[in-house]
C-alpha cells in the first residue's frame, strides 16, 4: 500500500493499515521540498492553529474526537501527550506534536517512511508514473491542500476536472514575553476552564480604531491568475471587519462570558490569545488569521491594548488550499471515480480542519484494511460525527465546499428544541448510533 503525504490524514491512514498488519510505504516530500506554509521536516506539521478545537461532549467536534479515540486515532493519542492548557479545547505544542507523530511513525515496523516527492500518478498526459508506486495495489493521496504542483496537475487529470480551491489564512503568533500583562487578563469565557486564555480588552473607542486600521491596511494581493475564494470558517479578520461594525465583536472578538477583573465588567470586545507551547512563551492570536502585509500586522495589532510592543514569532499569512469536487470526483469509498485504485484522504478530499482530516485518513485506513481481509466495512451512520462528515463528501456537487464537522451535516431531529436541548439531543443520538455501529462492525476490537 502506498500513501502519499505524511500529514495528519496520511499518518492516520498508514497507522490504521499498519495496526491491521498491512505494510505501508509512506511518501513525504519534506525536507527535499517544502510547501509555502511548511517549515519543519517532521510529519503531521500543524501550519495554521495549534488547536484541534473543542473536546466538549455536547459539540460536533467533541463527538468526532470521541469517535476517533474509539477507533484508535494516532493523532489524538499523540496530542494528549503534547497538549497545552486551552480550556475545553485540545491544543498542542505544535513542535512537540510533530516530533511525537514522527517518532510513532518511525517506530511502527509496518510503515516505511520514504522522503521523496511523488510527481505523477500516471494520468493521461502525465510523464511516466513514479517507479516507486509500481507494485502497490492501492494508492492513497493524502498530500494535503498544499500538494505539489505536479502531483496536483496529475490528480486533476485523473479526477476529470479542474481542482477547486479556496484561500486559507494563518493567524500571527506572538512572543509571550513581549506582552503587556498590566493590560491583559487571564480567563476563559463563562469560567469554563482554568484561565488558560489571555484576553486583551477593548473599549468601544479602541475597538473602533482597531477595526478602522484593519479596513485601511495594505494586504498581500493574490496572484493575477488566481481567484480569491475564502473558506468561511477561516476568514481573514480584515475581511470579517468589512461586513459591518459589530461583526468582529460578535465573532472572533466577542466578549461574552468574560469579565475584566480590573473593572469588574465585561469589555466591549476582547482579543484572545492561546498558548502555542507548554512553556507559554508563544501565543496565537485566536481568530485573527490575516493576509495583511507583515509591516501592517505590526502596526494594526499594535493598536490592541497589551500588544503595543508585541514581538512576532510568526506573521500571519495566506496560502492556497486545493481540493477536489468530492461528489463528482469521488466514489463513496473515497476512491476516484475515474480510477478505482487511487483514494483520497484529508483536506484534498474536501473536509476541513485538523481533526476532520485525521478522521478521514483514519476511516480510509480502517476501510482499506477491512477490504484486504475480504470484509466490507460500511461507513458510520450519518447521525454520527464521522458518518455525517463522510456523507458531506457525497452531497451538493454543484455547490460543494469543504466543511468542518457540525450538527448541520447530520439528519434533522424531527422535533423543535431550544439551542442547548438541541445540542444535547444531537449528541445523545450520535453516541447511541456510533455505539451500535461499533458493536455491529466489530471496529472497537
Amino acid at each position: 500500500m502506498a500513501v502519499i503525504g505524511a500529514g495528519l490524514a496520511g499518518c492516520e491512514c498508514a497507522f490504521a493499515l499498519a495496526r491491521a498488519g498491512v505494510r505501508v510505504t509512506l511518501f513525504e516530500m519534506k525536507p527535499h521540498r517544502f510547501s509555502p506554509a511548511h517549515t519543519s521536516p517532521d510529519c503531521a506539521e500543524l501550519v495554521c492553529s495549534n488547536s484541534f478545537r473543542s473536546s466538549a461532549p455536547d459539540c460536533a467536534i467533541g463527538l468526532l474526537h470521541e469517535e476517533m479515540r474509539a477507533l484508535g486515532s494516532l493523532c489524538l493519542a499523540a496530542a494528549e501527550t503534547c497538549k497545552v492548557p486551552a480550556g475545553r479545547a485540545l491544543a498542542v505544542d505544535r513542535k512537540l506534536f510533530s516530533g511525537e507523530m514522527t517518532r510513532r511513525v518511525l517506530e511502527t515496523p509496518e510503515i516505511t517512511l520514504v522522503r521523496k516527492e511523488i510527481l505523477s500518478l500516471g494520468a493521461k498526459g502525465d510523464p511516466p508514473p513514479d517507479p516507486e508506486l509500481a507494485g502497490h495495489e492501492f494508492i492513497v493521496v493524502s498530500a494535503g491542500p498544499l500538494a505539489g504542483e505536479s502531483l496536483s496537475v496529475s490528480l486533476g487529470r485523473l479526477a476529470g476536472e479542474e481542482h477547486l480551491y479556496f484561500y486559507d489564512a494563518i493567524a500571527p503568533v506572538l512572543d509571550g514575553f513581549s506582552l503587556d500583562m498590566d493590560k491583559i487578563f487571564a480567563g476563559d469565557r463563562h469560567d469554563s476552564g482554568n484561565g488558560d486564555y489571555l484576553n486583551c480588552p477593548l473599549d468601544r473607542e479602541s475597538y473602533t480604531a482597531f477595526r478602522e486600521a484593519l479596513l485601511g491596511a495594505e494586504r498581500v494581493p493574490p496572484r493575477p491568475f488566481e481567484k480569491e475564494s475564502h473558506f468561511e470558517g477561516c476568514m481573514p479578520i480584515e475581511t470579517l471587519a468589512e461586513r459591518g461594525f459589530m461583526t468582529l465583536a460578535f465573532g472572533p472578538l466577542k466578549p461574552v462570558g468574560l469579565v475584566d477583573p480590573r473593572t469588574g465588567t465585561r469589555p466591549f470586545a476582547a482579543l484572545q490569545l492561546r498558548a502555542e507551547d507548554l512553556n507559554r512563551s508563544m501565543f496565537n492570536l485566536v481568530g485573527c488569521q490575516t493576509k495583511l502585509r507583515q509591516s501592517e500586522q505590526e502596526r494594526v495589532f499594535g493598536l490592541v491594548p497589551g500588544l503595543e510592543k508585541a514581538g512576532f514569532v510568526r506573521f500571519g499569512s495566506m496560502h492556497r488550499n486545493t481540493f477536489v469536487n468530492a461528489p463528482q470526483a469521488l466514489s463513496p469509498d473515497l476512491s476516484l471515480r475515474a480510477r478505482a485504485d487511487v483514494f483520497l484522504a484529508g483536506q484534498i478530499a474536501g473536509v476541513e480542519g485538523y481533526a476532520e482530516s485525521a478522521a478521514c485518513g483514519l476511516w480510509l485506513g480502517k476501510r482499506l484494511a477491512a477490504g484486504i481481509r475480504g470484509k466490507d466495512l460500511p461507513p458510520p451512520p450519518p447521525e454520527t460525527a464521522l458518518g455525517a462528515l463522510l456523507m458531506h463528501l457525497q452531497s451538493g456537487a454543484g455547490r460543494f465546499q469543504p466543511s468542518n464537522v457540525q450538527f448541520g451535516l447530520m439528519p434533522a431531529l424531527g422535533r423543535k428544541a431550544g439551542f442547548r436541548e438541541r445540542r444535547a439531543l444531537y449528541a445523545g443520538r450520535a453516541r447511541d448510533s456510533f455505539r451500535n455501529w461499533l458493536e455491529k462492525s466489530e471496529m472497537g476490537r
